[in-house]
C-alpha cells in the first residue's frame, strides 16, 4: 500500500519532460559504472532515477533563472544554448555524484569513496578536485531538497514476489528473482522501443499523435506497471504453466488489468525476440 501510494503521488506530480535523461547511453553508462565499482543491484536503478530527477530540476531552475531576460526567438535560442552548454560541461560529474549518493543510500560495503570517483574522472581526462566533487554531491542534494531516498522499480518487483509467495504461488523464487533483475535491466536499456510498442498496442495505431504521446507519459513512468510486467514476463519465460495464475494474482494485488499485464509482457518478449510477428 505504501509503495502504491508513493507511485501514485509521483505520477500525479510528473513533469512534462520526465524520462528525458533515461536514454539508453546514459543508463548504460550508469550500469557499467555500477558494475565496475561492484555496487549492489538496487544502486544502479537508484542512480538512474536520482540523475533523472536532479537533471530535470536543474534544467527547470536554469531556464527560470534566464527566463526574465528580454528578447525574441533569437534570445530564447541563445539562452537555451547557454543552458545546454552548462549542462554538458558538468554532466559526467553529476552522473558520478548520483552514483556516489546512490551507493551511500544502499548501505553496501562497496560504497564509492571520493578517491575512487576522482580516479575514474581523471581516467576520462577530467581534472576535478575533491572539493569540486563534494560540491557536486551537495548540488544534487540541495536541488532535490535532500529527498533522494525514493523506492526503485526493483523494490516493487521484490515486494510483489514476496506477496506472490505469501499468497501461495509455487514459483522458483531464486531463479525468478534473478531473471526479473535481468529483465528490469533490459527494460531500462530498451525503454523507448518497449514503450513505443506498448503505446501503439494501446491506441491501435502505428502513428500516435503528440497528445497521445504526452498522455502516455504516466504509463512510461509507472513503476508498479513496470514491476508487474517484469514479473509476468519472467514467469512466462521460466514457468509458463503458472503464467495465467500469476497474472490473476498480480491483478488482485495491484488492480492492474490482466490485459495491461499481457500487453506489457508482449512488448518485452517481442523486443527480446526481435520479431515483428504477433
Amino acid at each position: 500500500i505504501h509503495l502504491a501510494t508513493e507511485n501514485e503521488q509521483y505520477l500525479s506530480e510528473l513533469p512534462e519532460q520526465a524520462g528525458c535523461f533515461k536514454e539508453t547511453r546514459i543508463v548504460e553508462f550508469i550500469f557499467l559504472l555500477s558494475e565496475k565499482w561492484h555496487l549492489d543491484q538496487s544502486t544502479r536503478y537508484q542512480a538512474v532515477e536520482l540523475l533523472e530527477r536532479f537533471m530535470l530540476k536543474q534544467v527547470e531552475q536554469m531556464c527560470d533563472d534566464r527566463g526574465d531576460a528580454k528578447g525574441g526567438d533569437q534570445g530564447q535560442r541563445s539562452r537555451w544554448s547557454s543552458v545546454r552548454e552548462q549542462i554538458a560541461n558538468t554532466f559526467v560529474l553529476r552522473l558520478v555524484s548520483c552514483v556516489q549518493l546512490a551507493s551511500k543510500l544502499s548501505l553496501h560495503y562497496s560504497r564509492v569513496t571520493s578517491d575512487t570517483a576522482l580516479t575514474f574522472l581523471q581516467s576520462l581526462k577530467y581534472s576535478y578536485t575533491k572539493q569540486e566533487l563534494l560540491e557536486s554531491e551537495l548540488a544534487v542534494l540541495n536541488t532535490l531538497h535532500f529527498h533522494i531516498n525514493v523506492s526503485t522499480p526493483l523494490a516493487y518487483v521484490e515486494l510483489l514476489l514476496e506477496v506472490l509467495g505469501y499468497n501461495g504461488c509455487l514459483l522458483p523464487a531464486k531463479p525468478l528473482h534473478q531473471l526479473c533483475v535481468q529483465l528490469l535491466d533490459f527494460c531500462y536499456l530498451t525503454r523507448e522501443t518497449i514503450y513505443d510498442t506498448l503505446l501503439k498496442i494501446a491506441i491501435e495505431n502505428s502513428t500516435p499523435s503528440k497528445l497521445q504521446i504526452a498522455k502516455f507519459l504516466t504509463v512510461k513512468e509507472d513503476f508498479m506497471l513496470l514491476a508487474v510486467g517484469v514479473i509476468s514476463t519472467g514467469v512466462f519465460i521460466l514457468s509458463p504453466g503458472h503464467w495465467e495464475q500469476v497474472v490473476e494474482h498480480l491483478n488482485c494485488i495491484t488492480g492492474i488489468t490482466p490485459q495491461s499485464i499481457l500487453e506489457f509482457s508482449y512488448a518485452v518478449v517481442r523486443r527480446i525476440v526481435g520479431s515483428t510477428t504477433p
